[in-house]
């Protein structure tokens, strides 16, 4: 079967390259989001190695009456089939790992795909593992790839079964603007810039999820497609991440991120809002839905000093995950009795209000962007991020889409809006009255900055009050971008 066109990760083919170059046994560990393209990056880097054989294991999906040894079965029956061979039967994972050993030779590439899955049920699997890979003596590479990172990070990153031994380490980011349109067009489709946005506001960066666009469709009809219609793949996807990636264990994790569908939140305030009891737990959480990709911890900070203050915000930082919370989960009965086949997505209350929210998610991921559109240098940044300064006695409360502090003493304040038609001087009054609200330090300068995707009109192109109006359709050419 063919593949879709590979787009972006350069970084990283130049490093599993370069690593595949010499002469030492080397172990990599790949890890990101659910879709992401983990494995694609592996196989596309082997294409790209003359002469060279891959070898793909991949666990099995957890599901009820798996075993360890049900997994050790697909791995034999995946061997057999690389070999063009009967049937093997392991009933230990040294004997699966030593068979493989008598195949693979110089330059070969291994990847363990899904090994959370392959290896969650048997306590032994990584200490084998382990003395498996001490053993290799010849140029190879393998790879150690899955979605559920926390199991990776406990049980590979941070186990000390192997410590020192790896040798990189990728953790993929979903596709930036520029690649992500790059790969829509690629597809075939053929919509405007705002549609384009329209559909990255709610596939984000994730290439398997761009790759079902095809051509011949407007961004409605395929929001609806996916996310709308009985069955449809996007209304499905939520279960999948959270019965893949939680085993079964994700209603906390899903209360804490419906808390955070609305916007950014203290973990007090996340606490309080889905009751959950005063103990250590909370924070750990979190840490688990940012290092699956989905949760993003802002932390605040003081203009004064630069440094960070002891209260931080969370946030949903995946464009999808929202959209499925806020727009998709309680439509879901209507939903999966086809009640939005005749509905055009106009009709949905608040939808063209979501998709602002939506938009400013993506912009948000894509940050190296909006610093560069801005020309302001990350060596330059003391903190940014979206900002949220609390009602005081003292200060007016406020929250800024974007905010840069930088070295220079200026504090540039970043407005988004995702809007079809033309701005005009009234955004002007909502920008004064969030610069007047916040306590900017003597010596700063507040400067003001508008990314907008419908243009502006000539009376706010002339008028000179924001430092730079940036039209976002700029992001979309691959050649003006990062």
């Amino acid at each position: 079967m063919a593949l879709n066109p590979f787009i972006g990760r350069k970084q990283e083919l130049k490093k599993l390259q370069a690593l595949h170059r010499k002469s030492i046994p080397s172990l990599v560990v790949v890890k990101g989001r659910r879709r992401i393209g983990k494995s694609r990056l592996i196989v596309e880097f082997a294409s790209q190695i003359p002469q060279c054989k891959l070898w793909i294991f991949s666990g099995l999906a957890p599901q009820e009456g798996m075993t360890a040894q049900t997994q050790r079965d697909a791995f034999a029956r995946q061997l057999a089939s690389f070999l063009k061979a009967p049937p093997f039967t392991f009933q230990d994972w040294t004997d699966a790992f030593d068979h493989l050993s008598l195949h693979i030779q110089k330059g070969d590439i291994i990847l363990f795909d899904e090994i959370s899955w392959m290896g969650a049920k048997d306590p032994s699997f990584i200490p084998k593992l382990k003395v498996w890979w001490d053993k290799q003596n010849i140029p190879i590479v393998v790879v150690f790839c899955g979605s559920v990172s926390i199991w990776i990070e406990e049980n590979i990153l941070k186990s000390t079964a192997f410590f020192g031994r790896i040798a990189l380490t990728l953790t993929l980011e979903p596709l930036s603007i520029p690649e992500s349109a790059h790969l829509l067009k690629t597809m075939g489709f053929q919509g405007s810039s705002y549609e384009i946005y329209k559909l990255l506001g709610v596939l984000g960066g994730i290439p398997w999820y761009l790759e079902q666009v095809g051509p011949g469709m407007t961004a409605d009809n395929i929001i609806k497609q996916l996310c709308f219609e009985k069955d449809g793949l996007l209304v499905l996807e939520f279960d999948h991440i959270f019965h893949d990636l939680f085993d079964g264990k994700g209603a906390t994790y899903k209360k804490i991120l419906n808390s955070l569908k609305d916007g950014m939140k203290t973990l007090a305030e996340i606490r309080q809002d889905i009751h959950f009891p005063h103990s250590g737990t909370l924070s750990q959480l979190m840490d688990h839905l940012r290092i699956a990709g989905f949760v993003r911890k802002q932390n605040l900070w003081s203009f004064k000093t630069t440094k960070p203050l002891k209260q931080s915000l969370y946030r949903i930082c995946d464009p999808y995950m929202r959209f499925y919370l806020k727009v998709i989960e309680s439509r879901r009965p209507k939903i999966d009795v086809g009640a939005f086949a005749d509905e055009p997505l106009s009709h949905l209350p608040g939808f063209d209000a979501h998709m602002g929210l939506q938009f400013e998610c993506l912009l948000l991921q894509n940050w190296p962007l909006l610093l560069k559109s801005i020309g302001i240098s990350t060596s330059d940044v003391i903190c940014d991020g979206p900002y949220r300064q609390s009602k005081t006695a003292n200060a007016k409360g406020c929250q800024i889409d974007y905010l840069v502090q930088t070295f220079t003493k200026n504090l540039f304040v970043c407005e988004f809006k995702f809007k079809r038609g033309e701005l005009g001087l009234e955004i002007i009054q909502d920008m004064l009255d969030k610069i007047k609200a916040l306590k900017i330090p003597k010596g700063y300068a507040a400067v003001p900055i508008l990314f907008h995707i419908g243009g502006v009109t000539s009376s706010l192109a002339i008028d000179g009050h924001f430092y730079r109006i940036i039209d976002i359709v700029d992001f979309l050419i691959e050649n003006n971008s990062l």
